[in-house]
């Protein structure tokens, strides 16, 4: 299993827009469209990623405690669907169905998406403040796939709890490992 760190993009960043179709919910999305009014968490996973398959639970839970105060939460998967065909939209469907993910999985077939927030592996989180400045880049929390650390989410509720309270997000931030992004 491949372990590909998460690119750190720069503090205070600017959300790149995107306008990408929701394979859950049948219509297109754009920042604007999902960002939350105290911030907005993008998180870049694909169906068959362990690493995700290991999380999907936890950032689920996340994204239903925290869109209810007003953080935005959306999904993309980037990966190349030729040569990894169980990534394709009508799979993201049945994997968002299957994980009860109602929040936008988007499907970015150009990988521009991808390029745009320098994503670099699934899953790969980034969340974003009310003025759509990157505040949080980074791993969910120390569990990895076999490691046997319980998954508890902690970096990323940390950062967005730090986000809603007005304080200063933890450093150092630790880079999210995952699967590459499959590349076309």
């Amino acid at each position: 299993m491949a372990q590909t760190p998460s690119n750190m993009l720069p503090i205070g960043t600017k959300a790149p827009n995107f306008n990408l179709p929701a394979t859950n919910l049948n219509e297109s999305f754009t920042f604007d469209t999902v960002k939350g009014k105290k911030g907005t968490v993008v998180v870049f996973i694909c169906n068959h990623c362990p690493f995700v398959l290991h999380v999907i639970d936890e950032i689920v839970r996340i994204a239903n405690d925290y869109r209810v105060q007003g953080i935005g939460f959306v999904a993309i998967s980037s990966n190349d669907i030729e040569n990894y065909p169980q990534d394709a939209p009508n799979k993201m469907a049945d994997f968002a169905l299957k994980n009860h993910i109602d929040f936008p999985y988007l499907y970015d077939e150009t990988q521009e998406t991808a390029k745009a927030y320098d994503a670099a592996c699934t899953p790969d989180f980034y969340l974003y403040d009310g003025q759509d400045k990157l505040v949080y880049r980074g791993q969910l929390d120390d569990s990895r796939p076999s490691n046997g650390i319980p998954i508890n989410g902690y970096d990323l509720r940390n950062a967005i709890d730090a986000l809603m309270f007005n304080r200063k997000v933890n450093e150092p931030q630790k880079p999210s490992i995952g699967c590459n992004i499959k590349w076309k």
